[in-house]
């Protein structure tokens, strides 16, 4: 049997319950759970960044005794959230700007957001060789329909507009864009057909299984840099499980999982 603490062997004794194995066996069996399992973590994660979370947890989870929660959106959706109270202890968003306003408007702890990830863009379609020089196919509108996420709410979205600006496209493609909610549910109409390309985070073609398909990486001077922060809420100050989490996202092991999803993490 796991050892009592000297404040547990005291509030049995003091509450004459001692003399009862079972609920002496009960308490040590939660206390050495609680040693066993450590804290849990609440994060919020932007949708791009599913895939390589959901490995970054496995990872993470086999070298610490935390627990981790996320839950995943569009990064606009997901600050409204945390601006309106949700339980998040760690915020992973796919822009610099809304951890910054957390910093600012002191629900973000100061003096903890990095960059931890650096996005980028793709135009993608899993049919093959439906393209050969991308800019060409899109100014010649030979598609029903083009996606692109939220540019409101999401910051591929945003990216994506960016990039059609630069072509001199945003205006004329306007009837033939599908917005999703988040780059995880743009992703999911080209993926079914919704539309014959979409504008999406080159990660979320890394982790398809179906590696075919045409895809073009947008180059950086089409666009922004996607620079992709996280910070440490205020809900979450007081939790050493979401303080280690942030920790490994600073390792080596936490960078090469990130670098194998198509990012950077180099300055």
């Amino acid at each position: 049997m796991p050892a009592l603490s000297k404040t547990c062997r005291h509030f049995l004794l003091c509450s004459g319950v001692a003399r009862s194995p079972a609920i002496i066996l009960s308490i040590a069996l939660a206390s050495f759970a609680n040693l066993a399992y450590g804290a849990e973590v609440r994060i919020a994660v932007a949708a791009n960044f599913t895939d390589t979370t959901r490995e970054l947890i496995s990872a993470f989870e086999e070298t610490s005794r935390h627990r981790v929660t996320a839950s995943y959106g569009s990064t606009g959706k997901l600050y409204a959230q945390i601006e309106h109270g949700a339980p998040f202890d760690v915020f992973l968003a796919a822009d610099s700007r809304r951890p910054r306003l957390l910093e600012e408007n002191g629900q973000g702890v100061a003096g903890t957001r990095f960059t931890y990830a650096k996005g980028k863009l793709a135009l993608w379609s899993p049919v093959t060789e439906l393209f050969d020089d991308a800019p060409t196919w899109l100014s010649s509108g030979d598609f029903r329909k083009l996606a692109i996420a939220n540019p409101k709410t999401a910051p591929y979205g945003a990216a994506a507009e960016q990039v059609l600006n630069s072509l001199g496209l945003w205006t004329s493609l306007q009837p033939k864009l599908v917005r999703g909610d988040s780059i995880a549910q743009t992703f999911q109409f080209v993926a079914t057909d919704n539309a014959e390309a979409g504008f999406v985070a080159l990660s979320q073609v890394r982790a398809w299984e179906n590696q075919d398909g045409t895809l073009w990486p947008v180059p950086q001077d089409y666009y922004a840099p996607i620079e992709q922060q996280a910070i440490l809420l205020t809900t979450g100050a007081g939790n050493p499980a979401a303080k280690d989490w942030l920790t490994f996202l600073h390792s080596e092991a936490a960078r090469a999982i990130i670098e194998g999803f198509g990012y950077d993490t180099q300055s």
